[in-house]
């Protein structure tokens, strides 16, 4: 194997900084243990000084690590395709497109892909009135790692609260509760990896939320997932329409909520939550326990990682 000078960009600004300063210093770890030049960047604010690290850096290929706005939403991808340096993961309309779920629930629709019934609104006009029966979620329409959901019930009171607390920009979605389990399905260019079914431990909200995806302990994840023999395979070809759909490339993945509560020997009704295409690559994360799974471990799939980085020149 061709050792190679690898750039890892993370930590950055989002509120996701934590997770992607956890997942670089892992991906970092693993990209040496292989015998490659890591040198790690952590994007502050100065994007003059952003560009300068990477020029005297002069890496081969960029192993972005960031997570949520900046990272994630095609502001880093479009200085390293000006500055034509490969990148992993996608590029930048498949990033901008992923990270912003109105945007995104366009392109699934268009595809006839299974969304949520759900509206983007202001937290003024979600003030006075529940826009969708009780309960409903509302949502960012750019953050990522479940930063700011909220789940409003009825009888709850939140909605006055959330909407005046608001502080994740000017507009918010909300989207149709949709009860059952907590399904994610990890893609590998062109390969669907396996279902797994998250189930929260802790003692916060009762869904897959920040402190669920990340603390050690805060979830279950059971893979494969048992469910109908049918959804599982449902929900892996969704996952490859979803990253088809949105132009992906290297990895991603999609979240699903998966309504078996009819019960019965019937599939359930499987929606699209939204597809990440930086999936985390911390300890607890779900895309490296689902390449285990299947027989890749951490350090080969940083490497098909670094493999698959390209750039638009």
């Amino acid at each position: 194997m061709k050792r190679r000078r690898i750039c890892v960009l993370m930590g950055g600004l989002s509120a996701e900084r934590d997770v992607s300063l956890d997942s670089g210093r892992n991906v970092a770890q693993a990209l040496r243990s292989l015998g490659h030049d890591v040198h790690v960047i952590d994007p502050g604010a100065d994007l003059l000084a952003l560009v300068g690290d990477l020029q005297a850096s002069r890496p081969d290929a960029v192993f972005n690590a960031l997570h949520g706005r900046f990272g994630e939403d095609g502001s880093i991808q479009g200085i390293l395709d000006w500055m034509g340096i490969p990148y992993t993961h996608s590029g930048v309309r498949a990033s901008a497109t992923a990270m912003d779920k109105e945007a995104a629930r366009a392109v699934f629709a268009a595809a006839g892909l299974p969304i949520a019934t759900g509206l983007c609104l202001t937290p003024a006009e979600l003030e006075p009135a529940d826009p969708l029966p009780a309960p409903y979620v509302v949502k960012p329409l750019n953050e990522g790692s479940s930063v700011g959901v909220e789940i409003i019930r009825a009888g709850s009171n939140r909605r006055a609260a959330v909407a005046q607390g608001w502080t994740f920009g000017t507009h918010m979605l909300v989207e149709e509760y949709i009860p059952g389990r907590e399904l994610t399905v990890g893609v590998l260019h062109d390969r669907a990896l396996t279902v797994t079914d998250i189930t929260p431990t802790g003692s916060g909200p009762a869904f897959y939320d920040y402190q669920a995806k990340y603390a050690a302990g805060g979830s279950c994840h059971e893979l494969p997932a048992r469910i109908h023999p049918a959804a599982f395979a449902q929900a892996c070809e969704l996952a490859l329409a979803t990253h088809r759909a949105l132009g992906c490339r290297g990895a991603s993945r999609t979240d699903f909520r998966y309504d078996d509560t009819a019960g019965g020997d019937r599939p359930g009704r499987l929606v699209i939550l939204e597809t990440n295409t930086q999936p985390g690559m911390t300890p607890t994360s779900l895309l490296p326990e689902q390449a285990a799974a299947c027989g890749m471990d951490y350090a080969t799939l940083c490497q098909w990682m670094i493999d698959q980085a390209t750039c638009r020149t």
